[in-house]
């Protein structure tokens, strides 16, 4: 599909990557870019249509697909980490990650979809990380909700190519935001990540690897798990180092 004149609406909009998605869009010519977060008044950018969304409150989510049924693009951004872990972190906060960004996006797409296929198709992506394909001591519920939002991308892929819908999965290490603050490593700019992903959108891709640490732990998949966790904690000594 092409970006140009398209209607997008993009959750998590107010900050970070999602407010990169948000400004890149206009920039590309979308016709109307629907800009959410929870609380509407936290959204800044100039030339967009703000709607209030909460992507793990049904109702929410039922409201603003309403708002905006003339959508082509849905960009499924919102997201959160709880440095969480599986066995000793607290089960609410693991919970809370899978609401977030597995359900979430989930909820936005099934809502939505009828849209899409009203509109000619459209295009789905589904903001994803590295993480999808390996654990970290200290974030293995982060690991888990998008291990799972990987799963669901490649599965509602399969049921919306019937009314002609792209749904593209975007992997990236880290990226320069709030959430990465702590991290001393090479970080993407959101910027250049939201035009990787609307590249990829234009030219039809399933995937996008959004730079080489994702393409690196990605082409690790092959390796035993023993290889592979090893492999990781080699290269994220590296980053550190770097």
């Amino acid at each position: 599909m092409d970006i140009n004149n398209s209607v997008a609406l993009v959750t998590g909009a107010n900050r970070g990557l999602g407010r990169a998605f948000a400004q890149r869009l206009l920039d590309r010519g979308a016709r109307k870019v629907y800009a959410t977060a929870r609380r509407a008044g936290t959204v800044d950018l100039p030339g967009v249509e703000v709607l209030a969304l909460d992507v793990t409150d049904p109702a929410s989510v039922r409201a603003a697909a309403e708002a905006a049924s003339d959508v082509t693009l849905l960009v499924n951004n919102a997201g959160i980490t709880t440095g969480t872990n599986l066995v000793t972190g607290p089960l609410d906060d693991v919970r809370h990650e899978l609401e977030t960004n597995l359900f979430g996006s989930l909820t936005m797409i099934r809502e939505l979809a009828p849209a899409l296929a009203a509109n000619g198709g459209g295009a789905v992506v589904n903001v994803l990380s590295a993480m999808s394909w390996f654990g970290l001591d200290g974030a293995n519920a982060y690991h888990l909700s998008k291990a799972a939002a990987w799963a669901m991308t490649n599965g509602v892929r399969l049921e919306l190519a019937g009314q002609g819908t792209l749904v593209t999965a975007v992997h990236l290490g880290l990226a320069d935001t709030d959430m990465s603050a702590g991290w001393s490593v090479d970080k993407i700019a959101p910027s250049d990540l939201a035009d990787a992903a609307l590249d990829g959108v234009e030219a039809g891709s399933a995937e996008v690897l959004a730079d080489q640490w994702s393409r690196d732990v990605k082409a690790r998949l092959l390796l035993t798990p023993e290889e592979r966790d090893a492999a990781t904690a080699r290269g994220l000594a590296a980053m550190s180092a770097g």
